[in-house]
């Protein structure tokens, strides 16, 4: 049985939903996203998704008029249709069909583009990778300067996971002026002397969601939190390093562009957190 999409308010098989060749998310990349995890058929930091998208939205003078409790009620109604137990939520966002391809905005009052699927990941919270940690490289940030809005401008987050990929690493970080700014698709942290050190918030990163609430349950924890830029050497020199996003929650990091962390394993401070999260974010869920 396929997937049962949301397109515009209609829940329809993935194979007959379809969007304009003319829509602005198709022509322009114009568009927002977020993706909500589940876990035992729990949405996860449902309300931390939809303030970043309001968020977003109004960053980039794009109505969308769908309430919070309509949200939800969407999410839910697609977790019933698929028996989504464990993965993601993909919700997209696109200024619309401006009826042709042109720079100038759409006329006010044109309808957005609105796109909710479901992504099945069994055994999301078990991922072999935190076991053992992942290698990282870093590569220029040549990204445009508005990162904190959560755009589907993602072509070059995909070229660095790929150059990732071609030489046998398992991600990227970005660096711009000498300093480390985030992932190819999440936050990223070292741990030096038991200090977590990461950067701070600013347009030049996505202000995530799971990444707030590490560092509030960090500090719960009694960890100190620093945070300021930090260059590739200093990674290296780290004792430990890790990274955060919505889907894999709390990740290790061992390697960075070639020099083994540590021990060569998950740190203790990584490893505390992702257990603290996903106990946390459990209970919470919705």
């Amino acid at each position: 049985m396929s997937r049962i999409v949301y397109l515009n308010g209609e829940y329809l098989p993935e194979e007959e939903a379809q969007v304009s060749i003319f829509d602005r998310g198709f022509v322009m990349g114009d568009a927002v996203y977020e993706v909500t995890s589940v876990l035992g058929g729990k949405l996860l930091e449902f309300e931390g998704h939809m303030t970043r998208l309001e968020r977003s939205l109004r960053e980039l003078e794009m109505v969308c008029e769908i309430s919070r409790e309509e949200w939800l009620a969407i999410h839910r109604e697609l977790l019933k249709r698929n028996e989504l137990v464990d993965g993601g939520i993909y919700l997209q966002v696109t200024r619309g069909n401006a009826g042709d391809r042109d720079f100038h905005y759409p006329p006010a009052g044109t309808p957005p583009t609105v796109v909710l699927y479901t992504q099945s990941k069994p055994g999301l919270a078990n991922d072999p990778k935190a076991e053992k940690g992942i290698r990282v490289i870093s590569v220029p940030d040549l990204r445009w300067h508005r990162r904190d809005i959560k755009t589907v401008q993602l072509l070059y987050a995909s070229m660095a996971k790929m150059a990732a990929e071609k030489a046998g690493k398992e991600d990227a970080w970005f660096v711009e002026d000498g300093f480390v700014t985030e992932g190819s698709s999440n936050n990223c942290y070292i741990v030096k002397d038991g200090k977590i050190i990461t950067r701070q918030l600013s347009n030049d990163i996505l202000h995530g969601i799971t990444r707030a609430s590490v560092l509030k349950m960090a500090a719960e924890a009694q960890m100190e939190v620093v945070e300021r830029p930090f260059t590739i050497a200093e990674a290296q020199a780290a004792d430990e390093a890790f990274y955060t996003s919505a889907s894999a929650f709390v990740m290790p990091i061992v390697e960075v562009d070639g020099v083994e962390l540590g021990t060569g394993k998950p740190g203790p401070v990584s490893k505390r957190l992702r257990e603290i999260y996903l106990e946390e974010s459990a209970k919470t869920a919705i």
